[in-house]
C-alpha cells in the first residue's frame, strides 16, 4: 500500500509530531504533503527518509493550492489519501476525489466543544467540516470524547473510527543520570521543585493559572514551560507582575525526537510534576507522555484519562478551579513525596504500535470498500 498524508504546517505541534511518530511504526510506504510551514518536524521526516513536499500555499482562499495538490496526487498512484487538520482535510479530501482516489482518511485531532486548533468554533466553520467530511471514506477521532463532538455535529457513527494517539514509551522512560544532567543544562538548583507545562503558549492553554499559582509556592519551586506560540510576550509579562520572573523558565518548543538532554522527553525527566490547566482538549497527549515518563499529572481536561477505567492511570489528578486549586494540589503532590518513576497502565495502553495496528484495521477496510 502507498498512502499520502497531507497535512497543514509542519511546525513543532502535537498532530504534527504524532504524525512523524506514527510513520515510524506504519508498514505503509508513505509520503507527506505540508500546506504551509515545512518547520522542523518536516526536517525531522526527511532525516526519517519520508519524502516531503511543500505545496507553498498562501492562505486559507489560496484556491491555486489545490490544482498543485491534485497532480501530486495523481502522479504519486497513491491507494490512500489520509488528511490531518482543518486545512488540509478540506482541500485534501477535494483534491483526493478529483484526482480519483476514493480511500480517504481523516484524522480528527482537535476538535474541542467550542473551539478547534484553538479557534472559536461556528455555525460556517461547522457546515464547511461537514461538506468535506462527506468527501471521505472515514474519519478517526483520537479519542471516544472527539468521536462523540463528532456524532453530536452531524457525523453518521459508521463513518467514525477511535485510533487514540500513541506515546513511544521507550523514548519517554524515566532516566536518573540523564535528569540530572538536563537540569544543569537549564541552570536549575539541586533542590528546586519543578512544575512542568507543556503545550503551546496559547490562550486557551491558560499557562497563566500555573504562574499564578507559582506565586503562591515556596521560592524554591520553579515553572518550566516548554512549548513556543503567541502568548510567550504574555506569559512574561504575567510573570514579571506576580514576581515570579526568575523562577519562570521558557525553554521554547522542543520536539519529543531531539537529542537527549534538550527534547521533551529529558525536559519531563527534570520534571518533579506536570500540570495541565487547559480546560478543553480532545486528548491530552502532553498528560500521556507525562504518564509514561513517571511523573504525577495534574490537570483539568484529559479525554485520554477520562475514558479509561477508573483507576488505570495511577498519579493523575483532576484539579477544578484556578490558580488557587492548583497551588494547593501542587503543595498536596509534593508533600506526599516523590514516587518511583514508572509508568502507569494508562500510558501503556497508549503505545504507539497498538495506535499503529488500528491505524492499519482503518486503512484496509477503507481501501475495501472502494
Amino acid at each position: 500500500m502507498k498512502a499520502l498524508h497531507i497535512i497543514t504546517g509542519l511546525g513543532v505541534g502535537g498532530a504534527e509530531q504524532q504524525l512523524r511518530l506514527l510513520l515510524r511504526h506504519l508498514p505503509v510506504r508513505c509520503d507527506v504533503v505540508t500546506l504551509t510551514d515545512p518547520g522542523p518536524v518536516a526536517a525531522g521526516l526527511a532525516a526519517d527518509g519520508v519524502r516531503v513536499i511543500h505545496l507553498g500555499m498562501s492562505g486559507n482562499r489560496d484556491l491555486t493550492a489545490l490544482p498543485r495538490l491534485v497532480k501530486i496526487i495523481r502522479a504519486g498512484r497513491y491507494d490512500l489519501v489520509h488528511t490531518h487538520l482543518y486545512r488540509a482535510c478540506l482541500y485534501g479530501r477535494l483534491a483526493a476525489r478529483l484526482a480519483g482516489v476514493r480511500a480517504v482518511v481523516a484524522t480528527e485531532h482537535s476538535l474541542g466543544d467550542s473551539q478547534m486548533e484553538g479557534r472559536r468554533l461556528g455555525p460556517g466553520v461547522r457546515a464547511l467540516y461537514l461538506a468535506g467530511e462527506r468527501l471521505g471514506r472515514a474519519t478517526v477521532a483520537v479519542s471516544p470524547t472527539v468521536a462523540d463532538r463528532l456524532r453530536r455535529w452531524g457525523v453518521p457513527g459508521p463513518r467514525i473510527a477511535v485510533v487514540p494517539n500513541g506515546v513511544d514509551i521507550d523514548r519517554f522512560r524515566f532516566d536518573p543520570g540523564l535528569r540530572e544532567r538536563t537540569r544543569r543544562l537549564l541552570g536549575l538548583p539541586e533542590d528546586a521543585y519543578v512544575v512542568g507545562g507543556v503545550g503551546r503558549l496559547a490562550p486557551g492553554k491558560r499557562f497563566d493559572v500555573l504562574i499564578r499559582a507559582l506565586a503562591e509556592l515556596p521560592g524554591d519551586c520553579r515553572l518550566l514551560l516548554v512549548g513556543g506560540g503567541m502568548e510567550e510576550t504574555g506569559l512574561r509579562r504575567a510573570a514579571h507582575d506576580a514576581g515570579v520572573a526568575n523562577r519562570v523558565l521558557f525553554a521554547g518548543e522542543r520536539p519529543a525526537g531531539g537529542s537527549p538532554g534538550t527534547d521533551l522527553p529529558s525536559l519531563m525527566g527534570a520534571m518533579d510534576v506536570l500540570a495541565s490547566p487547559s480546560p478543553e482538549e480532545s486528548f491530552g497527549l502532553a498528560i500521556v507522555e507525562a504518564l509514561a515518563a513517571g511523573l504525577p499529572v495534574l490537570y483539568v481536561s484529559c479525554p485520554a484519562v477520562e475514558d479509561l477505567p477508573p483507576g488505570t492511570a495511577r498519579g493523575a489528578t483532576r484539579v477544578e478551579g484556578g490558580a488557587d486549586s492548583f497551588a494547593r494540589a501542587l503543595t498536596g503532590v509534593r508533600a506526599r513525596g516523590p514516587a518511583p518513576r514508572s509508568a502507569p497502565e494508562a500510558a501503556h495502553h497508549y503505545c504507539i504500535t497498538r495506535s499503529a495496528a488500528q491505524l492499519m484495521d482503518v486503512y484496509a477496510a477503507t481501501v475495501a470498500h472502494t
